[in-house]
């Protein structure tokens, strides 16, 4: 059985204050929670006041993103090593706002992972397809060229510290969502390429996440399916009663 697990991606929102009074709340809601992973990545600038918040619970830290060189002349980055010293376990990568905003490609997302793994954090790697390409018959073709770029010389042992967040973009805080029967289909189909890039005993425990607009609402329908595995939250992470919302029917 795959552990569920939940991660809040708070986007480019909260101040310091904001983030230290939210995480507050969320460990006091679920900060003993142990059926269930939770994570929470708030902005670059509330990791360490974050991190302190989270000491004896079990709400991890995660980032945003990274960069994959250690050091050097990268104005506005941040690397590995920085996310470790203020107490990060998982990073974001992929996400489809970098994709679309940031020029983020399957190149870069692949050495992102590679540095990540080789730091020994966590990636949670998103991959999902945009309105026009399901539309347009393309959706398969995009999801396999996001998993199979993202997992490029990553060895199986890897392979297994990786979690996968599937997330169509035409339902990323547009309030639209996947059916459940949707989302599973997308999932049984990334566990299929991890099957072929692994075996089966590897892609039957790598996490895949839903992420689209779930909410308290739908997220008991999308995760009782067979192959969701937890959520990457973005909006309804921003409020601790409706992320606990989320994670109680876990």
């Amino acid at each position: 059985m795959r552990k569920k697990f939940i991660a809040g991606n708070w986007k480019m929102n909260t101040t310091i204050d904001e983030a230290v009074a939210l995480a507050k709340d969320v460990v006091k809601t679920m900060g003993n929670t142990s059926d269930v992973d939770i994570a929470i990545c708030p902005p670059y600038t509330s990791l360490y006041a974050v991190s302190e918040v989270l000491k004896g619970s079990t709400v991890k830290l995660g980032a945003q993103d990274v960069h994959w060189e250690a050091k050097g002349a990268f104005t506005g980055k941040v690397s590995c090593a920085m996310l470790k010293s203020v107490g990060v376990t998982y990073v974001i990568i992929g996400h489809s706002e970098q994709r679309t905003y940031f020029h983020e490609t399957n190149e870069t997302v692949n050495k992102k992972v590679k540095a990540t793994l080789a730091a020994g954090l966590l990636p949670i790697i998103c991959v999902g397809e945009t309105l026009e390409e399901r539309k347009s018959g393309k959706m398969d073709a995009v999801i396999e060229s996001h998993t199979v770029g993202a997992f490029a010389g990553i060895s199986a042992e890897d392979a297994l510290k990786c979690t996968i967040a599937y997330e169509p973009v035409w339902a990323i805080g547009t309030g639209e969502t996947a059916t459940p029967q949707q989302a599973n289909e997308a999932h049984i189909f990334i566990r299929k390429l991890l099957v072929k890039l692994y075996g089966t005993s590897t892609a039957e425990q790598i996490r895949i996440q839903y992420g689209g607009s779930m909410k308290a609402d739908n997220a008991k329908a999308l995760l009782g399916q067979s192959d969701v595995d937890g959520g990457l939250i973005g909006g309804a992470s921003l409020k601790a009663s409706d992320f606990a919302g989320i994670v109680k029917p876990v």
